[in-house]
């Protein structure tokens, strides 16, 4: 396991400035590991509906990536994005990367008509 990667996608670069990146080893081949992430049933036992915005993916590119909108269970419930890459690697496993996200939360919240600040001004 290494939590610095290389980016590989043109975007990552950013991606990877502002992640929380875990990069794993396993012995099982691709396809099971994309069962496991994708099957609700089976991503379940590890990633409960409870702990997402939603249960449907965002995203994904069958496979190789899937990603899923988290959201905390108490206030103010922030959220985040996890992505899950998987690729095989040299010795038929597969190389597992959880790409951790935290989403924009000024985007979602209402924004202030005014800052409720007093001006200042300067005397003439």
């Amino acid at each position: 396991m290494s939590d610095a990667a290389k980016p590989e996608h043109p975007d990552e670069a950013l991606v990877l400035e502002e992640a929380l990146v875990l990069e794993y080893e396993f012995d099982a081949p691709p396809a099971k590991v994309w069962r496991a992430v994708t099957i609700p049933a089976l991503r379940e036992r590890w990633l409960p509906d409870c702990d997402l915005a939603g249960a449907e993916p965002e995203t994904s590119i069958p496979g190789e990536e899937v990603r899923y909108r988290l959201r905390d269970s108490e206030p103010p419930y922030r959220e985040s994005r996890v992505i899950f890459r998987i690729e095989p690697n040299v010795s038929g496993g597969t190389r597992f990367r959880i790409i951790q996200q935290a989403c924009e939360i000024s985007v979602k919240l209402p924004q202030p008509a005014n800052s409720n600040r007093c001006l200042m001004r300067a005397a003439a």
